[in-house]
Order: structure tokens, then C-alpha cells, then sequence
């Protein structure tokens, strides 16, 4: 015994430290899952409120005319900054004002929020915003 420890003990807690240091030390890298989109895409039109181009996930809220008229704003969840800029994706590529169209996944809970897959701006390019390089649709 050492100090009321025994080195043995002593051992074993260092190794839970050095352990636990580099568990908590780690950049958080895992990904969430897209469980809560459904599979299937639908399309949106409208006016562009916001946009925020950052890390991990970006996104673009939007303004859509419902059944009734009313706007409606919808969150646009999109692949990150680093991942848009890979794509040729840049910060004055869509800005609020801006008519766009997209095509994206929307929640399964029926609530106003998709996971982005195509961006049809304003000069009529369109590009993948999810980053899973899917072919282009040409009927957006």
C-alpha cells in the first residue's frame, strides 16, 4: 500500500482516466440518423426567409404559400457548409428574397421540415444539396 492505495488500485484508475480523457477528448463524429424523414421526396416552391450555411448541418427556411393562401415557413435541413462548398455550392448561391424550388424528404410526423435533396435557383441550375451525389432530376 501506498498513500492508503494499493498500486494495483492505483493502476486500474489510471487506466479509467486515460480511458475516460480520451472518450470525452474525442471530436464528435458520429451522425445522426434520417429516420424521421420519409423515403419519398416532394416538391416546394417559394421564398427564401433564411439561410445558414454551417457545420454539420445547413439549412434554408421557406417560405411556402399553403392550401389556404397563408405562408407557411418550412425548415430545410441540408448537407453541411464543407459539404456545399464541395459541390460549388457558394454563400450568394441562394440568399433571402430569393424563388426557389426544391426537392426534399419531409418529416414523418407531417410537421413543416424536410432533408434537402435538389435546389433549383433562380438561373434554373440545380444542384444536390444532400451531398449524395443522386442524379440531377430534370423535372424539377
Amino acid at each position: 500500500m501506498f498513500g492508503g492505495i494499493d498500486v494495483r488500485c492505483r493502476q486500474h484508475m489510471a487506466v479509467a482516466l486515460v480511458a475516460l480523457s480520451v472518450i470525452l477528448g474525442r471530436p464528435l463524429s458520429a451522425h445522426h440518423s434520417h429516420g424521421n424523414y420519409t423515403d419519398t421526396f416532394m416538391d416546394l416552391e417559394g421564398t427564401v426567409k433564411e439561410v445558414h450555411l454551417v457545420n454539420p448541418h445547413s439549412w434554408i427556411y421557406l417560405e411556402v404559400k399553403g392550401a389556404n393562401g397563408a405562408p407557411l415557413l418550412w425548415a430545410i435541413e441540408a448537407t453541411s457548409a464543407v459539404g456545399l462548398q464541395r459541390i460549388g455550392v457558394t454563400r450568394d448561391e441562394v440568399k433571402a428574397g430569393d424563388s426557389i424550388k426544391v426537392r426534399c424528404h419531409p418529416l414523418r410526423d407531417g410537421s413543416r421540415g424536410c432533408l434537402l435533396g435538389f435546389v433549383k435557383t433562380k438561373d434554373g441550375s440545380i444542384k444536390d444539396w444532400d451531398g449524395n451525389n443522386l442524379p440531377i432530376p430534370a423535372d424539377l
